[in-house]
Order: structure tokens, then sequence, then C-alpha cells
């Protein structure tokens, strides 16, 4: 795990000396986040937009991208280091949403970040996390609710599947919101799958084999070929285990 304080102050003046560097790095970085499934392609993106976010505390762009990339480090680096990524994940979304806050990008990365340290880091990570994710949600989806092809309705309806009733999970209203992001993007996978394991967990096997087939079925997608790669293989898995 880079310590951030030194990775801001050492590249941040090697960049700085070098003229016109500003965009050929953020090129470079969108270039290397986008073979992201070669972490250290990742880590040198989260890298360069530190280094940005560094010279620039109000650089939302940076601020938003290194939080995208940190949640994708944040399940993807090695075990000892992934909470670390999603913790600077973020606070890289708090610092988009205070430079920006009428922008969605920081909000949903912002929640993306806490809702995978609440999924994996125990009861008290979601307990602490569990009303800000959907608070930052929600923004999302007054802001623009086709933000990211429905990622808002999306991410809801994952948290309305796995949070307890008790504390506000409703299967209906995940159901509801899952359908809902796939208005905005039907051959999403990862609705797909999601929308799938929600109705496994309510015994409807038939109709979460639909959503599996349609899954394997969602067409190449460039922009989040690693995703949809992860999630198609989720989605085999998933519908393996309906056939016996």
């Amino acid at each position: 795990m880079r310590p951030l304080c030194l990775i801001l102050g050492l590249f941040a003046a090697a960049v700085a000396a070098q003229p016109g560097s500003e965009s050929g790095g953020r090129d470079e970085a969108d270039r290397l986040y986008a073979d992201r499934a070669n972490i250290a392609n990742a880590r040198r993106a989260a890298d360069l937009w530190s280094a940005a976010l560094g010279r620039n505390a109000h650089d939302v762009e940076a601020a938003w991208k290194l939080a995208r990339a940190d949640y994708w480090l944040g399940g993807h680096a090695p075990d000892p280091e992934r909470r670390q990524f999603l913790e600077s994940g973020v606070n890289a979304g708090k610092a988009a949403v205070a430079s920006a806050p009428n922008r969605p990008e920081g909000h949903f990365w912002l929640a993306a970040n806490m809702g995978a340290i609440a999924e994996s880091y125990g009861v008290r990570a979601g307990l602490k996390y569990r009303k800000l994710i959907k608070e930052e949600l929600d923004t999302v989806l007054r802001l623009d609710a086709a933000f990211m092809r429905g990622s808002a309705d999306r991410a809801l309806g994952r948290w309305y599947f796995k949070v307890p009733t008790l504390l506000g999970g409703n299967r209906k209203l995940a159901e509801e919101h899952l359908r809902a992001s796939l208005k905005y993007d039907p051959t999403s996978t990862v609705s797909h799958v999601f929308l799938a394991e929600l109705l496994v967990a309510d015994r409807r096997d038939a109709d979460a084999r639909a959503e599996l087939q349609s899954a394997l079925a969602a067409p190449f997608d460039p922009e989040w070929d690693p995703e949809n790669q992860e999630y198609k293989q989720k989605a085999r898995a998933l519908l393996a285990t309906l056939r016996r």
C-alpha cells in the first residue's frame, strides 16, 4: 500500500517539473485503468490520480477516479491491502463530493467504497456505513438517475437485499430497484446476476435461471470488460447449482 503523503509529495514534484505533463498524466492514468485487470496498472493509475489530487485538492475528476480505482483495488489487491484501498477510496469520494456536491460521480464511488467495507468487514463496519451508503445512492438518484446506466438503482437493489430487514432491508424494494436499473441497461451483466441472487434467495429458481442466462448472453462491453468477465463467471457458477 502506498504511503499516501510520501507519494503525493514525491510524485507531484516529479510530474510538475515536466511541461505539459498534467494532461499527459491524465491520459496515461485512463489508459492504465482501462487495463485494471493487471493490478500493477491499476495501482499506477491510482498513484497518478493521487498525485493530481495532491497538486489540487479540488480536482474533482482526479478525486472520483481515484475513488473508483481504489474500489477496484479494494476487491482485487492482496487481502492485507484491500481495506486500506477502500478507506482511501472513501476519502477520495468525500473529496469529490466536497468539491462538486451536485455531480453524481463522487457520491456514487463514495457509496461503493463504503459498501465494500460494510459487506466485507463485519457487523461494526456494516452498522457504521449502512445509513450513509443509502444517503449517497439516493443523492445519485436525485441528481441523475441514469448515471452510469442506472448504477444507483443497481446498488440500492443490492443494499435492500443485503441489509437485514430490521435495519431497513426489503426484498420487494430490492427487486424494484434492480429491475429499474435494467431499464437503463437491459444487458447489464451485473444487474442480471444481482437480480438472480435475489430470486434464488426467494426460491424463484426458474426466474433466476432466466436472469443468469441473460447475463451470459450479454454482449461484449469494452468499458466494463473486467467486471463483466467476473460476473459472467459468477453467473455460470450459480447456474450450475440451479441445474442440480
